[in-house]
C-alpha cells in the first residue's frame, strides 16, 4: 500500500515536476475542514493508484512559495501534474468519483 507523500517548497521540483510518473498534489492546511473531509479519499487514491500515480500533500501554511506560484487561493485544491506540467485541477472538497476520473485521464 502506498502512503501519501508530503511535499515542500524545497523538494517540489524534484519530487513533483521531475517525477517519472503523474503526481497528484493536495494543497491543504490543518485548520481547513473540507481538507480534513477529503483526507481519507486521498489516502485511498494513493493505495489504489500505487505504481501509476504519486499522491501527496502540501501544507500551504508551511510552504507559501509553491501555492503562490500556482495561484492557489482556496483550499483544498488538487492539481495533477504530468511531465512537469499541470494536467488538471480541482478546487473544493469533491467526491472520489471526480478524483478518480481525473486520475484515469493520465493512467
Amino acid at each position: 500500500m502506498a502512503d501519501v507523500q508530503t511535499f515542500s517548497d524545497q523538494d517540489f521540483e524534484t519530487s513533483v515536476l521531475k517525477a517519472g510518473q503523474p503526481v497528484l498534489v493536495d494543497f491543504w492546511a490543518p485548520w481547513c475542514g473540507p481538507c480534513k473531509a477529503i483526507a481519507p479519499v486521498i489516502s485511498e487514491l494513493a493505495a489504489e493508484y500505487a505504481g501509476k500515480v504519486i499522491v501527496g500533500k502540501m501544507n500551504v501554511d508551511d510552504n507559501p512559495a509553491t501555492p503562490g506560484k500556482y495561484g492557489i487561493r482556496a483550499i483544498p485544491t488538487l492539481i495533477l501534474f504530468k511531465d512537469g506540467q499541470v494536467v488538471d485541477q480541482i478546487t473544493g472538497a469533491v467526491g472520489k468519483a471526480q478524483l478518480t476520473a481525473m486520475l484515469d485521464k493520465v493512467c
